[in-house]
């Protein structure tokens, strides 16, 4: 038996409305394990992946505390999306968020720990800066369709950009326009870094198989002379940070860790980060990112959280 899930379709008037995708919700075929230093606390953590029912949604299991993916428990922080509840953090979030978001796994119990069992907050591993190793683990172990506690498949919605809605601050925006299938276009713009200087990205449509060879392999990065690494590390940032998991420019020297994989990798890396904070829209084993086409210059995770923060304000 198949039955929707608990959405309301919403008259068109309203910016945003939730309909059937034609797809039934999934989750993981079986448990997967990874494990490896963080970003910015350098401690080692471990995520196990675990198939949850239909109807469940994605949620971060740290010490018998859940907490969903949801942006509904996001905190600003600098340089990374942190979910939040009852004094328990997890922090960068985005590339595992991203990878599941963009590749189907609707609904999971994502089990975090890490090496200190009096820590209040953990850390996603950030393996090589990118969400590749996620993309790979996930192609492994598979897929299923899921089913609720009463053994019933449910389908998956998806919310829909019926009018645009837009987010903006000083001259960074992210705009969605109607449209039939998810569609970004985004920019970036260092005009002090002409290594980098002005990208822009266009998806065509966003499916798996373009996420998985476009997106996925694409690596964080900063700019050297910018980064101020003592003073970051001095406010708990970075401590697990190098030319490992980051790509770092120079302004004066270029890359200072090449090849890049892409000529426009720290573009596609934004899309990538984009991915992983709409994926925060979820619900109940929805689809998070709204069918639209998005359109960002100079975002960030900050601006992302707004724009769906506009989207609930919109339903």
């Amino acid at each position: 038996m198949i039955i929707p899930t608990a959405f309301h379709a919403l008259k068109s008037s309203r910016s945003i409305s939730w309909s059937p995708t034609g797809r039934l919700q999934q989750t993981l075929a079986g448990c997967l394990e990874l494990s490896g230093i963080s970003l910015h606390s350098g401690k080692v953590s471990k995520v196990k992946l675990c198939p949850e029912f239909a109807g469940r949604g994605r949620y971060f299991d740290f010490k018998s505390n859940f907490i969903p993916a949801s942006i509904d428990y996001a905190e600003d922080s600098p340089l990374c999306t942190t979910l939040s509840k009852d004094g328990f953090k997890i922090r960068t979030v985005e590339h595992l968020l991203s990878a599941m978001e963009a590749m189907g796994v609707d609904n999971c119990r994502i089990e975090i720990t890490n090496e200190d069992a009096k820590d209040s907050e953990v850390e996603v591993p950030i393996f090589d800066g990118s969400a590749g190793k996620w993309v790979d683990a996930i192609e492994e172990i598979g897929l299923k369709l899921a089913i609720d506690q009463c053994g019933n498949f449910c389908e998956k919605m998806a919310p829909h950009v019926n009018q645009p809605v837009h987010v903006w601050r000083n001259d960074c925006f992210l705009i969605a326009f109607p449209a039939t299938a998810v569609r970004i276009t985004y920019g970036i713009n260092f005009p002090q870094v002409p290594e980098i200087g002005c990208q822009w990205f266009f998806t065509a449509p966003l499916d798996n198989k373009f996420y998985a060879e476009q997106i996925a392999p694409s690596r964080t990065f900063c700019i050297y002379e910018e980064v101020g690494v003592e003073q970051m590390r001095n406010m708990g940032l970075i401590k697990g940070g190098s030319i490992e998991n980051a790509l770092v420019c120079s302004v004066s020297k270029g890359w200072i860790n090449p090849p890049l994989r892409f000529h426009d990798e720290p573009c596609r890396h934004k899309v990538l980060d984009l991915i992983g904070d709409l994926s925060l829209f979820a619900r109940l084993g929805s689809q998070g990112i709204p069918v639209a086409h998005l359109v960002v210059y100079k975002g960030g995770h900050a601006t992302h959280a707004n724009f769906v923060r506009c989207l609930l304000e919109n339903i």
